[in-house]
């Protein structure tokens, strides 16, 4: 597979450190949660993952309508990503994940046709699935 993108992000310290991209758009120190024994100062990497998967499972809804009748546009598509951890049962923790993607001007049958192509395409659904079950939830409103 030849790569169009890549990035570099640097972290120091674990969860309550830095991360640092090598073009300094993102320059943020971390914290661990409360629930995990944090004072909660910062942001943690799982709102970076929650973040990211869900800016790009959108991305994913337009693109697989690009060449379809009822085009996708950026404003009509809503992604909530809960990412949450838990134990795996072997001594380490395992991720769960829920989008909840809400679009408009489509019917339900259609934007639950979207969300499972978009499933297919995103690269955030491709690297995690076999590992992590991502509970999709798909709502529709109007425009």
């Amino acid at each position: 597979m030849s790569t169009i993108y890549s990035t570099k992000v640097t972290a120091v310290g674990g969860r309550a450190g830095t991360v640092t991209s090598d073009d300094g758009l993102l320059e943020l120190n971390l914290s661990l949660p409360k629930k995990l024994g944090g004072k909660e100062e910062a942001t943690n990497p799982e709102q970076l993952f929650a973040a990211g998967y869900a800016a790009c499972f959108g991305n994913a809804v337009i693109h697989v309508t690009r060449n379809k009748e009822n085009k996708i546009k950026d404003d009509d598509v809503v992604v909530i990503a809960t990412v949450g951890m838990a134990p795996n049962g072997s001594g380490g923790f395992g991720l769960t994940v829920a989008l909840d993607v809400t679009i408009a001007g489509v019917d339900q049958a259609s934007a639950e046709e979207i969300v499972a192509d978009a499933h297919k395409a995103c690269p955030y659904s491709n690297a995690v699935r076999g590992n992590i079950d991502v509970e999709l939830s798909v709502k529709t409103r109007s425009n």
